[in-house]
């Protein structure tokens, strides 16, 4: 079969490699439909993420359709449209009965990190009980690709984590998916107002569209001093969806007392704590990694309609055109792209 291989930092290859065979009677073999490309696979390719080795098939996200069982799997049959997701879950281990799945003592992130992921035509799924989800008909799969990734990990991360309520001025450093996700999904709340941050015009006027009811380019000036003119005395959420330490600074001087600080972005190297200065103000810091708990009810608000993800597709390619989508997807701000569709069938 044909998929994307993660070959050192800096390089990657379209290559033909071995189809996936069931190992596991837990397993399912998922034939994908429907990919995308992560920020997380970009810093795989930056050399970021070590236990990524030559040869891995990169990718965690998709929908597809069932092309085989093992013979423990129960829920899912041959035939069914499924969404994949970025969480693999043995669903009995201490972790998962915590609702813990990104530390499942059997899985966890392991799609497109420590086995071979979604870039592909075909993808093995450990667990398919537990890491599956059954799609309805007439169900737009687009939209749903989202839901792998993106929507749980700014909902739970950022949205649930940061403890948004009602009322609430919240601030989301990073436009990008995960940003968007948390924009969309903050809502679900009532925040009183919603500020979104970054260096790109576009990204920003898409913020408008999807529900921020201010935007602030920070390449124009003290990101702080321009919230502090905007609120009283500065945001009660503060959400972090880049990853860089010039972004997680800012988040920490945009905090009123009692605010609540959630690190979503991917960091690849150390930030500083002003600790010195947080402590006396009751701030609260939160960090993880998306256990996709929620995903049922997002997979509902979706099917519903009342949540439009497909929103937040910017551009759509052929799966031979796999190349040109990380192109693209790696230029985002030249190409005005948020995220990506990749279709094989």
């Amino acid at each position: 079969m044909k998929a994307v291989v993660y070959e050192a930092p800096g390089r990657k290859a379209f290559a033909t490699v071995p189809a996936p065979k069931i190992s596991q009677p837990t397993d399912a073999i998922v034939r994908i439909t429907k990919t995308t490309i992560c920020g997380t696979d970009l810093h795989i390719l930056k050399g970021d993420v070590p236990a990524v080795t030559a040869g891995r098939v990169l990718g965690h996200e998709g929908v597809g359709v069932v092309e085989a069982v093992g013979s423990a799997v129960s829920s899912f049959k041959v035939g069914d449209r499924v969404l994949i997701s970025c969480i693999t879950a043995c669903g009995k281990c201490e972790y998962c009965k915590k609702q813990m799945y990104s530390h499942c003592e059997d899985g966890g992130w392991i799609l497109g990190h420590l086995i071979d992921g979604t870039q592909a035509e075909y993808v093995r799924i450990p667990h398919a009980d537990n890491s599956l989800y059954p799609i309805k008909a007439g169900s737009d799969e687009e939209a749903l690709v989202m839901l792998s990734d993106i929507l749980p990990t700014g909902f739970e991360i950022g949205v649930l984590y940061g403890q948004v309520q009602p009322g609430d001025t919240v601030a989301i450093v990073g436009a990008g998916p995960v940003g968007m996700a948390a924009l969309l999904t903050a809502q679900f709340y009532s925040p009183s107002k919603l500020i979104m941050v970054d260096v790109d015009d576009a990204r920003l006027g898409l913020a408008k569209k999807f529900g921020a009811t201010q935007v602030i380019n920070s390449s124009h000036g003290d990101v702080a001093e321009a919230i502090r003119k905007e609120t009283k005395d500065g945001v009660d959420v503060a959400i972090e969806a880049v990853g860089i330490p010039q972004t997680f600074d800012v988040c920490q001087r945009i905090l009123r007392p009692g605010g609540r600080l959630a690190n979503v972005g991917v960091h690849g190297s150390a930030v500083s704590l002003e600790l010195q200065k947080l402590w006396i103000q009751n701030i609260t810091i939160t960090t993880g990694l998306v256990n996709t708990n929620t995903t049922p009810m997002l997979l509902k608000t979706v099917e519903s309609g009342r949540l439009q993800p497909e929103q937040l597709i910017t551009h759509r390619f052929a799966f031979n055109d796999f190349m040109k989508a990380y192109e693209v997807f790696g230029n985002a701000s030249r190409e005005q792209a948020l995220k990506v569709i990749v279709t094989s069938e």
